[in-house]
């Protein structure tokens, strides 16, 4: 199916791995040019190479996205590369911390809301103006699950991406009448490297195999097998597709119906840590 959107530009933070990566990609299997940005100038240069090989325009910028000088530097670069401003932005970035609430410092909370919702609300106010002399955007917050629970050693993860869900849905009525659209996708157990170092880690603290981490974690998912970043790419796709053009303001999980399990899971501290949770 042609989306209508080869010939566009999609600025995608995180996107050298994992979900920002499988989303660049996906964009760029339709026709879309990608500015990524990352901390590793490696995975960077590789992840260009794979867009690249897609038959897209790709450019690569090292950023810390906790930094505001370094997002207003990476838009203001990958406009000037790109020949203009962004039609898509897919803001995904990631950081998660792991303990009771009397626990977090003032640190952590910062740092958290820095890395992702500051970095999400910085995003988008670097790129709107492009997108309103367009008269047309799609943005697309990628938000974690916790966003919709109680999580007892995740208390910064489900206040942040709580905050992102919002988010979405106020800058959503905002910008409606410029014909742009705010969407928001919280993934649920998603196959990362993130994840797999996760897994590893806890079957050694366990004792167990990394096999039965993961067979006790897809048991929480009613359809059977983990999520893949291809399947949250999908979900990122459609938002930007002519099939979401009235579409805004939303958020969609793509957890193969765990949601329920996921509570379960976090009220006996086994949830593992994904890229979004």
């Amino acid at each position: 199916m042609d989306f209508g959107l080869k010939g566009k530009t999609a600025f995608v933070t995180g996107g050298s791995r994992g979900i920002g990566k499988a989303a660049a990609l996906a964009l760029a299997e339709h026709g879309v040019d990608v500015a990524i940005c990352g901390r590793t100038r490696e995975t960077l240069d590789e992840a260009v190479a794979e867009i690249e090989a897609k038959g897209a325009r790709a450019w690569a910028f090292e950023a810390d996205v906790s930094r505001l000088e370094d997002i207003q530097r990476f838009v203001a670069s990958a406009t000037d590369a790109s020949g203009g401003g962004a039609d898509i932005l897919i803001n995904n970035a990631v950081t998660s911390i792991s303990a009771p609430f009397d626990e977090q410092t003032d640190e952590d909370w910062q740092y958290h809301i820095n890395v992702k919702l500051m970095a999400y609300i910085r995003c988008a106010r670097e790129v709107l103006p492009y997108m309103r002399e367009k008269r047309w955007g799609r943005i697309v917050n990628i938000g974690g699950m916790t966003a919709r629970i109680a999580a007892p050693l995740r208390v910064t993860n489900g206040i942040v991406n709580a905050g992102v869900a919002n988010f979405t849905k106020q800058l959503s009525g905002q910008v409606a009448g410029q014909n742009i659209t705010v969407n928001c996708v919280h993934p649920g157990f998603t196959l990362t490297e993130r994840m797999l170092k996760n897994f590893e880690r806890r079957a050694r603290d366990a004792g167990v195999t990394v096999e039965e981490i993961t067979t006790q974690t897809v048991a929480a998912i009613p359809m059977g097998r983990m999520i893949e970043s291809r399947d949250l790419a999908k979900t990122a796709l459609y938002f930007c597709s002519p099939l979401a053009d009235i579409v805004t303001g939303q958020a969609i999980a793509v957890d193969g119906g765990s949601g329920e399990a996921i509570t379960v899971s976090y009220t006996h501290q086994t949830l593992p840590a994904s890229d979004q949770v």
